[in-house]
């Protein structure tokens, strides 16, 4: 259960943005409407009751009245509300820039962002995001759409939903960055995206981020000079569910916050998997019904570098390191995490508590519904495609990459058309 104290920083957090939302004035109808109530330039009557409500209710009571980001939300993230009750803008070209281009549409906040087309965006410099976002992937036409060549920056943002995108920087991005750039920035769910062929590393989630959540995406096939999966460091509330990192050198993720981590599957790791925080600074990981399967390039920690100021809870965690084609994992125990000084501080409970509970399930299970739903898998490019099917080869198939060249390369999204709709109560567009 989450304590009472982290509980009113969620919950105050929420209404200070809720709040700001409502006060500000001279807005449209159209632009401040919460929850189908007219906004009239004062607070909702109805709202701020229900605000109070659930600030006297107990934490968990609390949570079940706040809406879902979309159903299926799960962890710290599950809350965030996006561009809700904003404008609707539709990207209609595959340009870099201008009118109905990507960029444009994330410029401002408090935005649905919606596909008329599916293709390549060729990013020709970095793109930063705007707060108050909702990236609908989903409802583009086709396989969807990837935005390729350079950095997406969520960084210093805030309540941001992201859903069926493909983020690949690729090896021409600017040395030092990452396909997904997020430091400083908080209340974010990101659900079936591809993070891929980061330079430094595929996601960089640094700097206070806090109440985040990944699930069901792919994170992976990180290029030089590094090619790392993610540094999470120095974040609280991260929530890791149902990914599949794969062929990264290292940091499955780098572990260096509070974070839960909950039937992930680690493939083709190089050095080490899930790798801990290692630091003087004390660090808090909860993590349960991981597979990790090892691959051509894997070295012999699935799980490493930690130290006594990591606490970790652990369990119902597998994995397997034959490479021989089949799927005969063992229960991971506390000595592949180290020995001795190398050995993090094991805990009996869970360290890091969900708001409400995140659904969980078996390794095996999981190891499933990874390879069946992660990353953009409405419809999963040539790209996503082979990576499923290297992790299907247990352990016969797969590598570390300097260049998306050395594995196909960009490979190719036919552009299609067709006027996207969206409905915010709806999982799928």
């Amino acid at each position: 259960m989450t304590s009472n104290a982290a509980s009113h920083d969620t919950f105050s957090g929420v209404f200070k943005r809720r709040w700001k939302f409502w006060r500000r004035p001279g807005c449209a109808p159209a632009q401040r409407q919460v929850a189908r109530h007219r906004c009239d330039g004062r607070p909702q009557i109805a709202w701020v009751l229900l605000l109070v409500l659930q600030w006297i209710l107990a934490p968990a009571a609390r949570a079940q009245l706040l809406p879902l980001a979309f159903p299926g939300a799960e962890g710290f993230g599950q809350f965030a509300s996006g561009g809700r009750g904003g404008q609707v803008y539709h990207v209609t070209t595959l340009a870099d820039s201008g009118p109905g281009s990507f960029r444009d549409a994330v410029s401002k906040p408090h935005r649905i962002v919606v596909f008329d087309l599916s293709g390549i965006i060729r990013l020709q410099s970095n793109v930063a995001v705007s707060s108050d976002l909702t990236l609908a992937g989903q409802t583009a036409p086709g396989e969807g759409i990837l935005l390729y060549g350079r950095t997406i920056a969520f960084s210093g943002r805030n309540n941001i939903i992201a859903r069926y995108l493909r983020f690949r920087e690729g090896i021409a991005g600017d040395r030092g960055k990452c396909s997904l750039n997020l430091s400083g920035g908080s209340d974010m769910i990101l659900d079936h995206c591809s993070i891929e062929w980061g330079r430094w590393d595929c996601l960089g989630l640094t700097q206070g981020s806090h109440d985040i959540t990944f699930q069901n995406c792919i994170i992976g096939e990180g290029v030089d000079p590094q090619r790392f999966g993610s540094l999470s460091d120095s974040v609280t509330n991260i929530t890791y569910a149902r990914n599949l990192w794969i062929n990264n050198q290292s940091r499955n993720p780098k572990a260096k916050g509070r974070i839960q981590y909950f039937n992930n599957v680690v493939y083709n790791w190089g050095v080490c998997g899930l790798v801990g925080g290692h630091s003087a600074t004390d660090h808090f990981l909860d993590a349960i019904g991981n597979y990790f399967i090892a691959g051509p390039n894997s070295g012999p920690h699935c799980v490493g570098e930690f130290t006594a100021t990591d606490h970790v809870f652990q369990k119902d965690n597998f994995v397997e390191m034959s490479r021989n084609g089949q799927l005969h994992g063992r229960p991971v125990v506390p000595e592949d995490f180290g020995q001795g000084r190398d050995a993090p501080t094991f805990m009996t409970s869970l360290t890091v508590a969900p708001q409400i509970k995140v659904i969980l399930q078996s390794a095996q299970d999981a190891l499933a519904d990874v390879l069946a739903h992660a990353g953009c898998s409405l419809h999963r490019d040539s790209v996503d495609a082979r990576l499923i099917d290297e992790v299907k080869s247990f352990g016969t198939r797969g590598a570390i990459i300097h260049t998306e060249q050395e594995a196909g390369g960009v490979g190719e999204l036919k552009e299609i058309h067709a006027v996207a709709t969206f409905n915010e109560d709806a999982a799928d567009n």
